[in-house]
């Protein structure tokens, strides 16, 4: 199956925490995105996300780092799309060398992976 890829730079925004630390919420946002975008390609429609099988924080997110959301559709039932979704931080700001340094990471760090579960209807199904 196809795979559905979105980076983005968290922002101070996104902090949530002391030490500039995203809420690990922020990747399960990324994963809706990701879902959504593998759904209107599958289905023609959005679905809805109905729930997450599991979800595993592996490192931590701080401001400033860019993170790529990825996932793919694993199984197709009637309505229902199982996913798989891996978030992986692939620039890593440095503010122990100074406040504007950043790291391109070679090598991305996972920092979160998840399994979910979405829906479509069948009447929304348009593919």
């Amino acid at each position: 199956m196809e795979e559905v890829v979105i980076r983005l730079r968290m922002g101070s925004t996104d902090a949530h925490y002391g030490g500039n630390l995203v809420d690990g919420a922020k990747m399960l946002s990324l994963f809706g995105d990701v879902a959504t975008e593998l759904l209107i390609r599958h289905d023609g429609d959005e679905g809805l996300f109905r729930a997450y099988e599991s979800v595993d924080f592996l490192s931590p997110v701080y401001a400033g780092d860019y993170i790529e959301a990825v996932g793919r559709i694993v199984k197709v039932g009637n309505t229902s799309r199982k996913m798989e979704f891996e978030a992986r931080k692939v620039v890593s700001q440095r503010t122990d060398i100074n406040d504007s340094a950043a790291d391109f990471l070679r090598d991305p760090i996972v920092v979160c992976k998840a399994i979910g579960v979405c829906v479509v209807p069948k009447d929304k199904q348009r593919k």
